[in-house]
């Protein structure tokens, strides 16, 4: 049974960081590409961060390039999202996400978590 469990959100005032952590379980981790989506209230669920299976690649959306850092650890299984400079719009859910290298897509990932709460004060 595949699960990807996230933790590490919270409330953080506006200038701030939070550091999420997402812990796979239940599949081959080198296989999947690994992504961070995140959803506020009223708004569709948007990638913000994804990592290639080796952690060679990485994408960002505009909105948090050079603010956040997408990263993975083989040997824990563990897929990270460093979020530094926090401003209120950077509040929502964010939920970890997994695609199978070459036979899927962000439109339809493969896994999801459950989610994490996000909430930055002004």
């Amino acid at each position: 049974q595949v699960q990807l469990v996230e933790s590490g959100g919270g409330l953080v005032q506006a200038g701030g960081s939070l550091r999420l952590s997402c812990a796979a379980s239940g599949l081959t981790f080198s296989s999947y590409v690994m992504g961070w989506f995140r959803q506020a209230p009223g708004k569709a669920r948007d990638l913000v961060a994804a990592i290639t299976p080796t952690g060679a690649n990485t994408y960002y959306s505009g909105s948090v390039k050079g603010r956040f850092t997408i990263s993975r650890d083989f040997a824990k299984n563990t897929v990270a999202l460093q979020m530094n400079m926090l401003k209120p719009e950077d509040t929502a859910v964010y939920y970890c996400a997994a695609r199978k290298y070459g036979s899927s897509s962000w439109d339809r990932p493969d896994y999801w978590g459950q989610g994490t709460q996000v909430t930055v004060s002004s």
